[in-house]
């Protein structure tokens, strides 16, 4: 049952939309994994997905699922490359792990136009500039 679970709570951990690259004609786009703990996070797997309405027609892009594998403590990893076209949808990205032999899972979610420059932050560990969700 449900209720005999655990509650494993996903804490210090973040995904980041990063600006990698800007020229006059485009901009290069990632999405990271940041770990702020003191740990290794291990097994980790990642799925994500873009969903909402683009002029009028709902849209839902691929689900895309990615093996990380080990987080080493304070670092990060690439989860993968992001077009701006989809930042007016909504993406999310499910996260899963292990710390000790227990799972952790969170969904983490970008709203519609939230990845802004008005909303830039200096990512932690990263050291780029970005939107994080914690």
């Amino acid at each position: 049952m449900k209720k005999d679970l655990p509650e494993n709570r996903v804490e210090d951990i973040a995904v980041a939309v990063v600006l990698e690259n800007a020229t006059p004609e485009s901009k290069s786009w990632n999405v990271y994994l940041v770990n702020l703990k003191d740990e290794p996070i291990e097994t980790v797997l990642v799925s994500s997905k873009g969903y909402g309405t683009k002029d009028g027609e709902e849209v839902k892009t691929s689900i895309l699922r990615h093996s990380i594998g080990n987080v080493g403590a304070k670092d990060y990893a690439k989860i993968e490359a992001i077009d701006e076209q989809v930042f007016g949808l909504t993406n999310e990205y499910w996260l899963s792990y292990y710390i000790g032999g227990n799972i952790y899972d969170k969904k983490f979610i970008f709203l519609p136009e939230s990845i802004l420059e008005s909303n830039f932050i200096r990512i932690p560990v990263l050291n780029k500039v970005g939107v994080m969700i914690g």
